[in-house]
């Protein structure tokens, strides 16, 4: 566990708890995707909240971030509502995109978050696009991008990234390396394993960083960030995680053994942070207790909500394919 300084009790606490509200929303996705309340293709994040709570710990809210299919988790740290995100993937009106987008597409411009993105890398170019209209305009934000192992092997990612080099845009490139594409383990997909290397042909800061450790990503992302928003131009930082369930909800996960499965459920991101909180003197038992029974109330209201929240009318259908909400 990094130990970082200058953290308050609160600061700490508030780390884990939305480490534990992205599980246990996770957790509640999957019962209520086999009730048959959540359809369509759902990609979880159980296991790799470290990195999205870390990463958006320091991002401020003013600046943008992109993401990919697999982003409920980075929704609700950039300050998604559980409800928002639940009645999404019910597919009702009252959803982060209203109903329209589903598990793979959530997009909300007041918080910055700038959508999820089912083509992987597809998000990459976008980034890029967002990051040159910041510089254009003279803003001091910054925008972070999250994908997965997969994209590095995309054309369009060293497109992105090269171009972003030669214009110096504000863009931190966050890759979520989890160790497989769907079911292919990255050791079979990229010549080099250590996927932060792949980008030393451009000439840009990259970093590794364990993606099992809030406080790892936390540092090297707010390294990152800084040099990022100082005009540095873009900036790269691979963190190493691993999702606990299948690629998706359909997916039998059969390509993984079981000790490989223990050995990274042995280095749980939520247990490995509590303990530390614990044993820091940060927290007692009683209090990260307190939190857990907060946080299954809030996602069960989310459930709950979702459930009496209408369905989009068809009057809506072709809402929102132009910016003025005409058809």
């Amino acid at each position: 566990m990094v130990v970082e300084l200058g953290l308050t009790e609160q600061e700490h606490l508030k780390l884990y708890r939305q480490m534990l509200l992205i599980r246990t929303f996770e957790e509640t996705t999957a019962e209520q995707y086999a009730k048959g309340n959540i359809t369509g293709f759902t990609h979880l994040y159980s296991g790799e909240e470290a990195v999205a709570v870390g990463a958006m710990s320091v991002i401020s809210d003013k600046d943008y971030v992109v993401s990919s299919y697999r982003e409920h988790g980075h929704a609700l740290a950039k300050g998604a509502t559980p409800r928002a995100v639940m009645a999404e993937l019910f597919g009702k009106s009252t959803g982060i995109s209203h109903g329209r987008g589903g598990s793979m597409h959530l997009f909300d411009p007041d918080l910055r978050f700038m959508g999820g993105y089912a083509i992987v890398a597809g998000g990459l170019p976008i980034s890029a696009g967002i990051a040159q209209a910041v510089k254009y305009r003279n803003g001091d934000e910054i925008v972070a991008v999250f994908f997965g192992d997969g994209a590095v092997n995309q054309g369009v990612f060293h497109e992105t990234v090269n171009i972003a080099k030669l214009w110096s845009l504000p863009l931190v490139l966050i890759c979520e390396n989890n160790f497989y594409g769907i079911g292919t383990n990255v050791s079979r997909a990229s010549a080099v394993e250590d996927l932060y290397k792949r980008v030393c042909g451009f000439n840009i800061r990259a970093v590794q960083v364990d993606g099992m450790d809030v406080m790892a990503v936390r540092k090297g992302v707010e390294e990152a960030a800084r040099i990022s928003r100082g005009g540095g131009g873009p900036t790269f930082v691979e963190a190493k995680t691993y999702r606990f369930r299948g690629h998706s909800m359909s997916d039998p996960d059969e390509y993984r053994s079981k000790m490989e499965l223990k050995i990274w459920r042995d280095r749980d991101p939520l247990t490995k942070f509590s303990s530390h909180l614990v044993n820091e003197g940060t927290a007692d038992q009683k209090t990260l207790d307190e939190i857990k029974r907060e946080v299954e109330a809030e996602v069960a209201d989310a459930v709950d909500f979702a459930e009496k929240s209408p369905e989009p009318p068809l009057t809506q259908l072709m809402d929102g394919l132009y910016p003025n909400g005409s058809a």
